[in-house]
């Protein structure tokens, strides 16, 4: 664990580099939920206890050069991987890590989905890890989509994801679905969002 409850102390430790440094522990859902202390630090990674973690100092650090002689060194770190339009729906499907690296990419994968004036998927079953600023940027983008009558919803996060939503206590602002079709699917539905007609009489 890269995390370690120390009570009343949580003691964070960087993988990268060793770096130690503790704070107040945060009362959550899950005790092997650490995102918000982990964020608050300012460090990056996993919003689980066992990891991996990093420092500022790492998070900041240029990739080591490859070994010569083998494969160069892989980063999950990828971003938007493409953006598709569908009829009245366009998906966003992302991959990697979605953290401060690819916060850019996101943000301008979903203006321009939201911009084309149409429903918005972002699709997740291929995100490992995300972070304050991608979730920013999705609540941004939902804001934006609802100014125009239209909707954001997310499609296939990983358990990693929805226990950040649900530590965050965004699951109940996002629809989220287990896949893209049924994430496709709700978008199209004129049914949906549409706000319940309360009863006046007495």
């Amino acid at each position: 664990m890269t995390v370690v409850p120390d009570d009343p102390l949580m003691t964070l430790i960087c993988d990268c580099c060793g770096t130690v440094t503790s704070g107040p522990a945060c009362v959550l859902p899950d005790a092997e939920v650490v995102w918000t202390f982990v964020a608050e630090q300012g460090w990056t990674g996993s919003p689980f206890a066992t990891g991996p973690h990093r420092c500022p100092r790492c998070e900041l650090a240029p990739e080591p050069p490859p070994v010569t002689g083998r494969a160069p060194r892989r980063t999950d770190t990828l971003g938007v991987l493409g953006v598709e339009h569908l009829d009245e729906v366009v998906v966003v499907t992302a991959t990697g890590d979605l953290d401060i690296a690819t916060g850019g990419d996101l943000h301008g994968a979903l203006t321009r989905a939201v911009h084309a004036d149409r429903h918005v998927v972002v699709d997740l079953a291929r995100v490992h890890l995300i972070d304050s600023t991608a979730l920013g940027v999705l609540v941004r983008a939902r804001q934006e989509a609802r100014q125009r009558g239209r909707r954001l919803s997310l499609a296939g996060p990983s358990r990693f994801v929805r226990t950040v939503l649900h530590t965050m206590r965004l699951d109940r602002v996002f629809p989220v679905f287990d896949n893209r079709r049924d994430a496709v699917s709700w978008s199209r539905s004129t049914a949906v969002e549409r706000p319940r007609e309360r009863s006046t009489a007495p």
